[in-house]
């Protein structure tokens, strides 16, 4: 099992890091592993939409699909993949720690299989950096609009 929760308090009011946050078409402006991003569902955002995903970990090139399974405004975004060698969950949480100041949650976890199954460990260390320097980069992203 491969669980990494990290968090960083934004000086951004709640409604502007969420709203930011939750749109997946964002993630590649600072998520340092991601590539491209592209809706697969016309309709609006919500529960149950689909987000295909191209990135790189681990010096690999992974595609994947992405459906949302709790969407709370403003509050909680996860979204889930039962993909490949390693079905991952990502929750976003966001809690109001001043009228201008916010606290964003990542949270990855899943259970790898096959090969990645060995390599959890290291894998969990990689992305809790990975998940670090993507907090600092949306942090900065949002204080410098």
């Amino acid at each position: 099992m491969v669980d990494v929760s990290t968090s960083i308090v934004i000086d951004r009011p709640l409604s502007m890091v969420a709203g930011y946050t939750m749109n997946p078409l964002n993630a590649p402006a600072w998520y340092q592993n991601i590539r491209s991003v592209r809706r697969l569902d016309q309709e609006d955002f919500g529960l149950g939409s689909r987000t295909a995903f191209e990135a790189r970990f681990l010096g690999r090139d992974l595609s994947y699909t992405y459906e949302v399974t709790t969407l709370l405004e403003d509050k909680e975004l996860v979204m889930a993949t039962a993909q490949g060698p390693f079905p991952m969950r990502t929750t976003y949480k966001f809690e109001s720690v001043s009228p201008t100041a916010t606290r964003v949650e990542l949270r990855n976890d899943g259970e790898p299989h096959g090969f990645s199954k060995l390599l959890a460990p290291l894998i969990q260390t990689m992305m809790r950096r990975a998940n670090m320097a993507d907090l600092r980069a949306l942090k900065k992203t949002l204080e410098n609009q």
